[in-house]
């Protein structure tokens, strides 16, 4: 699986269909509602079957060609679930599809997504966005006195990139060695043992810019390992876990999880503060659709805020891509501006493609007095 990135999201929201009719697909994969192979293959069936159906239902607003694209592109996204979609560690599926433009790309996530088909010129990226933001990147260290394991946290399952493990001696291999000798001889071993693993931590994030590192272990290992950790290291531990000495990947990823989404919160908070304290203090940040939608037309937005399920309907101008909440001609180019009913998808849209970033605030109710959009802005 590929993870979702702010790169890709702004590939993804550069692409335009000529014909106006690019097919984005979701299907939602969480084993709790779809075990087997079968209930898979039945859901699949049934989404595409209802979107061929609104296809019909709505092909008078479309040219011939348009129409056509439409079909070509649900036909080809049936023939990848039969016979190109493997399943294995996968909670949710994208694949956008415009066959006029010989446009064709899947994404396999490791989250799950609500199922949902949408045809438009450009491709639907809302349900994206919340996956790029997450934690995925994040390191993951075991460390003991003789295990030094590092993990990376790639879609939803920790891989393992790094091994510091050594055994160390045991009462058994003391042999003529006073007791104090030996375990100064021990002590000596555990010490070159953290050591070891601290330098590996530092070689991983040095080449992980801004990456979170959360460290599992008995409590008695931490002062000893901070105590060798450098300043860089230190400042990007977000938490501690504790975890049985022999835990594997899955019980890792279990015991650091409440640490990661506690600092998905305070992250989130973070935010909140800063925007709160903008809008008060110096002008940098918006609130509400209006000012939002002209920062991001203007490319002044750095951080979309949003709550998930907002949404309005707005106007696009179809030239320059500018948003505004009235109908009427663009004010940039006079251009007739376009009605759309998923106005938060290309207030995304606009924000990605000019470099900016966004939110989903799931843990904090601060947007709702504003219609549940908001943004940090550049100037």
């Amino acid at each position: 699986m590929a993870g979702v990135t702010w790169e890709t999201l702004r590939e993804l929201a550069g692409f335009r269909a000529r014909t106006g009719c690019a097919v984005s697909f979701y299907l939602d994969l969480d084993p709790r509602f779809t075990p087997t192979a079968a209930e898979l293959d039945t859901r699949t069936r049934a989404l595409l079957d209802e979107a061929h159906k609104r296809a019909e239902a709505s092909r008078d607003r479309r040219t011939h060609e348009q129409q056509a694209s439409v079909r070509a592109g649900l036909e080809r996204i049936e023939r990848y679930f039969e016979s190109e979609f493997t399943r294995e560690g996968v909670r949710g599926v994208a694949v956008f599809a415009a066959t006029a433009e010989d446009f064709f790309r899947p994404l396999l996530l490791a989250a799950p997504v609500e199922d949902c088909v949408r045809v438009a010129d450009e491709l639907y990226l809302t349900p994206l966005v919340p996956l790029a933001g997450g934690p995925n990147g994040a390191l993951v260290a075991f460390v003991g006195r003789e295990r030094g394991d590092v993990y990376e946290l790639r879609d939803g399952r920790l891989e393992p990139v790094a091994s510091r493990s050594e055994e160390q001696p045991r009462r058994h291999d003391q042999g003529g060695w006073s007791q104090a000798r030996f375990q100064r001889h021990i002590d000596e071993l555990a010490d070159r043992h953290l050591r070891d693993v601290a330098e590996e931590l530092e070689r991983r994030l040095r080449r992980r810019r801004k990456a979170q590192l959360v460290v599992a272990g008995a409590e008695d290992i931490r002062s000893e390992l901070m105590g060798r950790l450098s300043r860089d290291v230190r400042t990007a531990v977000v938490g501690w876990a504790n975890a049985e000495a022999h835990a594997g990947a899955s019980e890792l990823l279990a015991a650091v999880k409440p640490v990661l989404e506690q600092k998905h919160a305070e992250q989130e908070a973070d935010l909140m503060t800063r925007w709160h304290d903008s809008l008060g203090r110096n002008g940098r940040a918006s609130a509400g659709w209006a000012p939002t939608l002209e920062a991001a037309s203007d490319s002044r937005v750095d951080v979309l805020l949003y709550e998930p399920r907002a949404n309005s309907e707005l106007w696009r101008c179809p030239s320059c891509g500018r948003l505004q909440l009235e109908g009427g001609t663009c004010p940039a180019d006079e251009t007739e501006l376009q009605h759309s009913q998923e106005g938060l998808d290309l207030l995304l849209h606009q924000t990605l493609q000019r470099g900016g970033a966004a939110r989903a605030i799931t843990s904090r109710r601060d947007l709702d007095p504003v219609g549940g959009v908001g943004a940090l802005l550049r100037f």
